[in-house]
This record gives C-alpha cells, sequence and structure tokens, in this order.
C-alpha cells in the first residue's frame, strides 16, 4: 500500500497512516471489502513500529471505515456514498475551524477568507481543466 509517511511533520505517524487510509477509502481509491496489510506488513513495509500501525487500525475501525475479522486481517467497510460525503465534510469542518478563527483573529472578514477559498478552488479547477487538455 502506497502511503506517504514522514517523521518531519508535526503529525503522529499513526495519524499520517489514517488520514491517508481514511482518504483513499472516501475517494474510492479503497473498495468495500478490499484487505487491507497485516499490522506487522504495513509496519515493515512503511518503517514503522507496529504499534503505530495498530493505533492507526484502530482510529480507521472506531470511525467505521475498517474492520477486522479474527484471523483473517483487516477489511474496508462498506458505506454507503452519502456518508462517505458526510464524513469528508466533517473531517473539512474540523480541520477548517482552528484556521478560519486564526483568520479572524488576524483581522479577515467572511469576505476575505471566502475570496481566498475561492481563489484556491479556482486555480485546482484551472489545474484540473489543464490535465484535461
Amino acid at each position: 500500500m502506497l502511503l506517504n509517511l514522514t517523521d518531519l511533520s508535526d503529525e503522529p505517524l499513526q495519524s499520517q497512516i489514517s488520514r491517508q487510509i481514511r482518504a483513499k477509502i472516501l475517494s474510492g481509491d479503497l473498495h468495500a471489502g478490499r484487505v487491507l496489510p497485516s499490522i506487522r506488513g504495513l509496519a515493515k513495509e512503511q518503517r514503522v513500529s507496529v504499534i503505530t500501525v495498530q493505533r492507526g487500525y484502530e482510529n480507521l475501525e472506531r470511525d467505521g471505515l475498517i474492520h477486522s475479522r479474527r484471523g483473517k486481517g483487516f477489511f474496508v467497510s462498506q458505506i454507503a456514498r452519502n456518508r462517505k460525503k458526510k464524513m469528508a465534510r466533517a473531517r473539512l469542518i474540523e480541520q477548517l475551524k482552528p484556521i478560519v478563527n486564526e483568520a479572524f483573529s488576524e483581522g479577515m472578514s467572511d469576505q476575505d477568507i471566502l475570496a481566498v477559498f475561492k481563489s484556491i478552488l479556482g486555480r485546482r479547477r484551472a489545474v484540473e481543466v489543464r490535465g484535461k487538455s
């Protein structure tokens, strides 16, 4: 499984694991029923401790994104498309709140913040259009 983990980030490795696998599940790159690497296998592949992977998997299991079968391993859970969107939206809100609050504390208005978001979305669309050409 291709993950990009780094110890240079402030984000703990277990959070990087769960965040990256969560993104693959919510985007549809990992489909329901797909078997995930064993805890030991992923730990060896990523050169991290078994406990780090175990905690990452526990986070995903707690969120209902994966489930375990005793003696069989971990599998991607069946998740309805609308639930995936709700989960992604809730996570986005959770991550944006502190950023938006900081922007307000630095004197930005609703309109300023909205303009920044629109600019970011506009750049993303432009990149997508160029990629399709």
